[in-house]
């Protein structure tokens, strides 16, 4: 006797969600053939230029660690630090009042500003420095007095500027001339509405420039004046033509005596590169930080892209691991 209850057609198990559908064409990603060889060549050079460097016998390398934290080249190291940081300090607010009165609208002080830079950014560096070494044949003595009166103090050029204290007004009217442009570049990447809302606000000029411009500014001026802090580092090392005693000057000592150049000259550039290294992480994370107000999602850090990428693998190998479980289970049935 025919039933009465029709079958229903069978259904199919609802799949797991993220499981490929076995109808569906499986996708493969393409092969870059290309890119894989040219990085394995690029590292089997690297390899090669590393082995080449650490096997070679000329560098003497026990020579560099005897001579690396000794306390010569340790006080070079603090002097080329100090210069650094005092330039950088000095250059930079010598550099926003240039900046400034660049932008004024006073045409003297527009003119004054512009001449500065133009005059000091077109001579080289090592011409300054000697120039201010010997100010003391154009300016044998300095005096505080009333113009073209009395002078009431009076100092011996040579007395009150040293090696150092001539490296560092040389070093920063350099750098300030540089900064200045810097700064000014800065300022004007702000849109203008900024202006605009602020005086609509009823802010003055002064509190306009610090409070709104400048936060805004410092997402251009950043990069670069992390930039100029690197080439600072390195470019002290032309006092020593002024028998400053930096980092350079100070290996310079050394190998004159022993006559190892060589591993003396990797001292000091591994000195630089560690410092700079450390500077260029510095720089990376203070963009991160003024770049808050123009990205809504930041981008991630190096240890938060390392700890992506781990996790992205542990998830992988779970998932093989499941998978190769499965199929164990299917076979043994």
């Amino acid at each position: 006797m025919p039933s009465d209850v029709t079958s229903a057609p069978a259904q199919k198990p609802p799949e797991r969600a993220g499981a490929a559908d076995p109808d569906l064409p499986r996708i493969v990603p393409r092969r870059h053939i290309g890119r894989w060889a040219t990085a394995a060549a690029a590292l089997l050079a690297c390899a090669m230029a590393i082995n080449s460097a650490v096997r070679n016998q000329a560098f003497q390398w026990e020579v560099v660690g005897r001579y690396f934290t000794t306390a010569a080249v340790l006080d070079g190291l603090l002097l080329t630090l100090w210069l650094t940081g005092a330039v950088m300090v000095l250059g930079f607010l010598l550099g926003a009042v240039l900046a400034v009165m660049r932008l004024s609208g006073n045409p003297v002080l527009r003119m004054l500003s512009w001449g500065y830079v133009w005059i000091f950014r077109s001579t080289p560096l090592l011409v300054q420095l000697l120039f201010w070494f010997n100010i003391g044949a154009l300016y044998p003595t300095l005096g505080l007095g009333v113009p073209f009166g009395p002078e009431f103090v009076t100092v011996t050029t040579v007395d009150l500027l040293g090696p150092t204290l001539t490296a560092v007004i040389g070093l920063t009217l350099h750098e300030s001339a540089y900064a200045a442009e810097v700064v000014r570049g800065g300022i004007l990447s702000v849109d203008s509405g900024q202006h605009e809302a602020a005086q609509a606000l009823g802010l003055s000029r002064s509190r306009t420039l610090r409070r709104v411009v400048i936060p805004q500014a410092m997402r251009s001026i950043v990069p670069t004046a992390g930039n100029m802090l690197i080439g600072t580092l390195k470019g002290t090392s032309i006092v020593s033509v002024l028998a400053v005693h930096d980092l350079l000057y100070s290996v310079q000592l050394i190998y004159n005596q022993t006559y190892q150049i060589i591993p003396l000259l990797m001292v000091a550039t591994l000195w630089y590169v560690a410092v700079t290294s450390v500077l260029s992480a510095g720089q990376y994370y203070v963009e991160r930080y003024y770049a808050r107000g123009d990205s809504r999602a930041l981008p991630p850090t190096p240890p938060q892209r390392l700890r992506g990428r781990l996790a992205t693998v542990r998830t992988r190998l779970s998932a093989a691991t499941a998978a190769d479980a499965r199929l164990a289970t299917g076979g043994d049935r």
